[in-house]
């Protein structure tokens, strides 16, 4: 797992456009593994623990695996970008930050046009407060 990565506010903002695309993706794969669970779950519904697998039930099978594995690539992106996943259906996504020498997150959520808000990095979504100046004089060496 790679170290954690502090960002400024003009980075993380910088980095919006790639995880647009990555998220829009994840989030779209994510519709479809529930998608193909659902249906491998309606397939193995009456099957018996030594019932042999059909042709259909494998490959249902083989596409929970095949959207969940893309999935996990599409998650390793945006570990990669040094960010936090941190919800399929809001889309939302924590960077690491300094606010007056304190770890917080900026907090952006993928509707959103621009990072506008952060938290307390225990608070969570419902701590969210408005990017003020500080965030704008924070500079990283």
């Amino acid at each position: 797992m790679p170290q954690a990565r502090i960002f400024t506010l003009e980075e993380a903002e910088r980095t919006l456009p790639l995880l647009r695309r990555i998220l829009t993706d994840l989030r779209t794969e994510y519709r479809t593994w529930q998608e193909a669970l659902g249906d491998y779950e309606l397939l193995s519904g009456g099957v018996r623990a030594n019932d042999e697998e059909t042709e259909e039930l494998t490959a249902a099978r083989r596409a929970v695996t095949q959207s969940a594995d893309r999935i996990t690539e599409y998650l390793e992106e945006i570990e990669a970008i040094g960010c936090l996943f941190k919800g399929f259906d809001a889309g939302l996504v924590d960077f690491y930050t300094l606010r007056e020498d304190r770890l917080v997150f900026l907090c952006w959520q993928v509707d959103e046009m621009h990072i506008t808000h952060w938290h307390e990095v225990d608070a969570g979504y419902a701590g969210r407060q408005p990017v003020d100046s500080t965030f704008l004089t924070t500079t990283m060496s």
